[in-house]
């Protein structure tokens, strides 16, 4: 007997991709040849009102922060990071689309482009996993493995890259009403910014509608993490009271990334009420942790070109 799985992962017309939990969309992946990169947006809080924002509040020159998204500033000397040049990163092909009780997941491949070479300068493998959690909270995990066209490419020294988050603007602490917040208990710009931490957390008030037009305010965040076994854990962090922060894995060296060694990266996010979940982030970070790599392959299955699986 068929059961309809309550996390789904849905592809739209319009080069979208819809997560939804019991048929409620949260997050929303954009991959149109009409944006310079991917991302997702909207990333709907447990309020179901959106924690990340197109574009900075203030600077008409940062339309390329686009709510979550992949990007580096410095391969090869290319920006790949800003709309100003013509290098671009588009999802060459979608792997799979996995619904299931717990979760949903989504693999895709995504190529950097120059702008000039038909072929891509790196291929990048992305894996999505989406975990609701009770109370309308979630996690987002991203599992990215950068393999290059050639037998090695070097991702130069830089703060910008690779997984980036533009907050909504009640959310920052500068336009809005919010805090940055560290896992080593500091909080604010001055205190974060450059400095070591295991995760960062964006928290603040977003206005919620009720029934008779009326507004309520609540708190709401997101979580970031480093994963203990990406390179230089714990990251050193580029944050501002603007609204933004990036883990950057390239802050005081570059990483290489060969054909026989690729580079492998995985971040997590989590949506969660109130302000920093101290506790819960322990926990999470410990499940996340002793959970396995994936790997893309092909499948035996019927009717199934490929398949996601631990890589133990």
């Amino acid at each position: 007997m068929f059961t309809l799985d309550r996390c789904q992962v849905i592809p739209e017309e319009g080069h979208r991709a819809s997560f939804r939990v019991a048929g409620r969309e949260l997050v929303r992946w954009n991959y149109g040849l009409e944006y310079p990169r991917p991302f997702f947006y909207p990333v709907l809080g447990p309020s179901g009102q959106p924690l990340t924002r197109m574009g900075h509040p203030g600077a008409s020159n940062h339309d390329h922060h686009r709510s979550v998204w992949f990007a580096h500033n410095k391969l090869l000397g290319i920006d790949f990071w800003s709309d100003l040049h013509d290098p671009q990163i588009r999802q060459r092909q979608w792997f799979a689309y996995e619904d299931g009780p717990d979760f949903a997941r989504m693999s895709v491949l995504l190529g950097w482009y120059d702008g000039h070479d038909p072929q891509p300068l790196v291929n990048q493998e992305v894996v999505t996993t989406f975990r609701p959690r009770e109370y309308g909270e979630y996690t987002l995990e991203f599992q990215c493995r950068f393999t290059p066209q050639a037998d090695s490419i070097e991702f130069q020294q830089t703060n910008f890259g690779f997984l980036a988050v533009r907050m909504a603007k009640s959310i920052s602490s500068h336009f809005g009403g919010g805090e940055l917040t560290g896992a080593d208990g500091q909080k604010g710009e001055p205190n974060l910014f450059g400095n070591p931490n295991a995760w960062m957390d964006y928290s603040g008030p977003v206005m919620v509608p009720e029934e008779g037009g009326r507004m309520r305010e609540a708190v709401e965040g997101i979580t970031y993490f480093d994963h203990p076994q990406n390179p230089a854990h714990p990251a050193k962090w580029h944050v501002r009271e603007d609204g933004w922060m990036g883990a950057s894995a390239c802050r005081d060296a570059s990483l290489e990334t060969t054909t026989e060694n690729p580079l492998l990266l995985r971040y997590m996010l989590y949506i969660h009420r109130g302000g920093p979940q101290v506790e819960m982030n322990a926990k999470l970070a410990e499940e996340w942790a002793a959970r396995p790599a994936l790997v893309v392959q092909k499948s035996a299955k019927k009717h199934t070109d490929y398949e996601v699986v631990d890589a133990t």
